[in-house]
């Protein structure tokens, strides 16, 4: 299997913004995109499986909408199948789910899994089979050189629990590990990986160490998952048939800042102590906190999964994410 983000995995370069060499990564791993011929006649995309897609791309299916973005989801969700299996705690931590779009799992991982999961990204890392990606923060897919990580990454009960959030079974996609604060300013999830229907996708945070604001710390908008999914067509994105817009992040992170502005958003700082977790809706807006104290960590592990019968793709860089089925 070839894949040309791994040669691009340190390029900073004008091919980064091509459409091209995404196609051509597509071709040379076509066996990951297959599954998406059927999904794409059921969703009415008329593109090759193989082209860039994006928003503009997709007729919208509102009818289909998970079940936590329903109007009436609060008053069904004591109903729902599943939901009395989960404990009391956990009953209350859906609720808060549904109404505010995130959930915390405090002390979910003891320190002996913590210090497994950070010996084991230290070990790949200084054995040259893990590196930081362009970004010069993320460390991307670890769960792949690791059954140690890949363990966590599909802990059981994680899994159960997105997938009662989702209303359908969730598949694990993709891990992100920071050993600093990432600094990145407010987003969502949906910019970078989408899904059709939308709203498919949940992402869980977990803390290898303690966050306090000098190692910044992960912030997030309560209730800022219920504001409508933005695409690269609600801001000036600048892409072109050829090219993806060279601003279009940066121009995209202006618009959501604008958004929190206008509704007045409450920013919310997570001061995780090591073993906890965050659950966050697709569309919940956060971001890392500046790091404040020079030298410091915060090591950390992101992982996002999303339901299965969905079509997954990257808005932002117009590509069909490659899947393993």
């Amino acid at each position: 299997m070839i894949q040309l983000g791994n040669i691009f995995k340190q390029y900073t370069g004008a091919l980064r913004d091509l459409k091209l060499v995404y196609v051509l990564n597509n071709w040379l791993n076509a066996n990951r995109l297959r599954h998406n011929k059927s999904l794409y006649k059921r969703y009415g995309i008329k593109r090759s499986i193989f082209s860039p897609i994006g928003s503009k791309d997709i007729p919208r299916h509102p009818e289909d909408i998970p079940w936590i973005d329903q109007p009436d989801a609060l008053e069904r969700v004591e109903a729902r199948a599943g939901f009395k299996s989960f404990s009391n705690s956990w009953q209350q931590k859906i609720i808060q789910f549904i109404e505010e779009g995130y959930l915390i799992l405090e002390n979910f991982y003891d320190i002996r899994q913590v210090t497994q999961l950070n010996d084991e990204v230290e070990q790949l890392m200084s054995s040259g089979k893990l590196g930081e990606n362009f970004t010069g923060r993320k460390i991307m897919n670890a769960h792949q050189l690791s059954d140690v990580i890949d363990n966590h990454f599909r802990q059981p009960d994680l899994l159960r629990l997105m997938s009662f959030l989702l209303g359908k079974e969730v598949l694990p996609f993709q891990t992100i590990n920071f050993i600093r604060g990432s600094e990145q300013r407010a987003h969502s999830d949906s910019i970078h990986m989408t899904t059709e229907p939308q709203g498919y996708l949940a992402a869980t945070w977990l803390a290898l160490e303690k966050c306090h604001e000098g190692n910044g710390a992960l912030f997030y908008y309560p209730k800022s998952h219920r504001l409508p999914f933005v695409s690269c067509e609600d801001y000036n994105a600048g892409h072109t048939a050829w090219m993806l817009g060279k601003k279009s992040y940066p121009n995209y992170e202006d618009f959501i800042a604008q958004l929190i502005q206008q509704h007045q958003l409450e920013k919310k700082v997570f001061h995780a102590n090591a073993g906890d977790v965050l659950i966050w809706h697709s569309n919940l807006l956060h971001g890392g906190g500046a790091i404040t104290k020079e030298g410091t960590s915060r090591k950390s592990m992101v992982a996002h999964y999303y339901t299965q019968e969905v079509v997954c793709y990257h808005e932002l860089t117009q590509r069909p994410a490659l899947i393993d089925v």
